[in-house]
């Protein structure tokens, strides 16, 4: 396994893996087109991983944005040295943006992102859907610990303030996320390569089927299990990424796969893994 890495977030994941001598690391940027071809001239898998993931992060700077997220992905699907060679885009469910009241949004769902983040990936999964031998996951908003995890993601984040600071003002408490734990992302992935005869050539929602929840009810959620934890809900902002959705995740499971983790695993993992962290360097906002 070869893995390209710009560490722009100056985080160090791979340390525990450096052991392991079929386990490659390379520094660099994935829009470099000469080390891009090189590094995947002989790879039978290809996931691309880089990005700019929020958005805000890509309204702060759209021409990185758009550079990273579409071009650089672009580019690797062009100049693959084989068509044999799988590709798995790891794509966002952000894309179904406002979907309708209590309606599940499905693979077949007509996609209105609401983002520039959203509307890059929308626009990619098009392209790499449209070649040979791809398969796209809509991933749910993931949460969760791991070595370099996102403090500003939905879940990581209510957690966070609710052990920190006790309270938190709710905007848009009724807009509606679906959820994912990272450990679970990471096992679709190798349930899409053990699969891949069947599936490829489509793209999969892939979250918690029991975890559509607005905000409100995610600090609900919170509150068993952080009884001082106060949240109120005021009228006072509005999210820059205007989501809010119910996903289905029927089509997925329907291919053998469920998730491990649960909400509630979760939320107790991450209220072990804040007596530990207490750092801004996990976040990318």
């Amino acid at each position: 396994m070869t893995v390209l890495d710009s560490f722009l977030y100056q985080q160090t994941p791979f340390l525990d893996l450096c052991h392991h001598p079929r386990f490659n690391i390379m520094r660099g940027d994935a829009r470099d087109k000469a080390l891009v071809a090189r590094l995947m001239k002989n790879a039978d898998v290809i996931l691309p991983l880089a990005c700019l993931t929020g958005a805000p992060i890509c309204d702060r700077d759209p021409w990185a944005a758009h550079s990273v997220n579409f071009e650089a992905v672009k580019m690797l699907v062009e100049q693959r040295s084989s068509l044999h060679q799988m590709i798995i885009f790891p794509n966002t469910n952000s894309g179904y943006g406002m979907g309708e009241k209590n309606l599940h949004c499905h693979e077949e769902t007509p996609l209105r992102p609401v983002s520039l983040y959203g509307r890059l990936k929308v626009e990619l999964e098009d392209f790499v859907l449209a070649q040979e031998n791809t398969m796209s996951f809509r991933l749910a908003t993931v949460f969760g610990m791991s070595p370099r995890m996102r403090l500003d993601l939905m879940v990581n984040d209510f957690v966070y303030r609710a052990v920190r600071d006790g309270y938190l003002i709710v905007f848009e408490g009724e807009f509606k996320r679906n959820f994912i734990h990272v450990r679970d992302v990471a096992k679709v992935f190798l349930h899409g390569l053990n699969h891949f005869e069947a599936m490829h050539g489509q793209a999969y929602n892939v979250g918690l089927s029991n975890a559509n929840l607005s905000k409100i009810e995610l600090c609900q959620k919170i509150q068993s299990y952080v009884p001082k934890f106060c949240f109120e809900e005021k009228k006072i902002g509005k999210d820059p990424d205007q989501r809010n959705y119910i996903v289905s995740n029927l089509k997925i499971e329907k291919t053998g796969y469920l998730p491990d983790f649960s909400l509630d695993d979760g939320i107790q993992e991450l209220l072990k893994g804040y007596q530990i962290i207490d750092s801004h360097h996990f976040r990318n906002v």
